[in-house]
């Protein structure tokens, strides 16, 4: 599966941004997630969707900001960022198909190539 990132972009703090993964092969019963990488730092989980408990997770810092959802019709996934703050600043990444049982380690069988947020103050 080839994963597409796009969306990413400078907002101000407090603004919202959406960021859209297209792939190139049909989603519906594939897990994806979205992760992110600030600058100096490793790669975290923000959120993500899987299929086995058709459950959406999400991080703390995620929770009641960000929204995971999914068009399987046209092979897409979103992640919507409201209220982001300079600390959402990093490169964002989708993944699909964890290689392991976890859904929050980033281990996964495809990756996008990222989309950069930046968030001013």
């Amino acid at each position: 599966v080839q994963l597409q990132a796009s969306g990413g972009g400078l907002v101000q703090a407090g603004g919202s941004l959406r960021l859209s993964c297209a792939a190139s092969r049909n989603i519906f019963r594939k897990s994806m997630a979205w992760f992110r990488q600030a600058s100096g730092k490793e790669r975290e989980f923000v959120t993500g969707f899987r299929w086995t408990d058709g459950e959406t997770y999400y991080s703390d810092s995620a929770k009641g900001r960000f929204t995971f959802s999914r068009d399987s019709s046209k092979n897409t996934v979103f992640l919507t960022m409201n209220n982001l703050k300079p600390e959402d600043t990093a490169v964002y990444y989708c993944a699909a198909e964890p290689m392991g049982s976890s859904y929050s380690i980033p281990q996964y069988k495809f990756w996008g190539q990222g989309t950069h947020v930046t968030v001013s103050s």
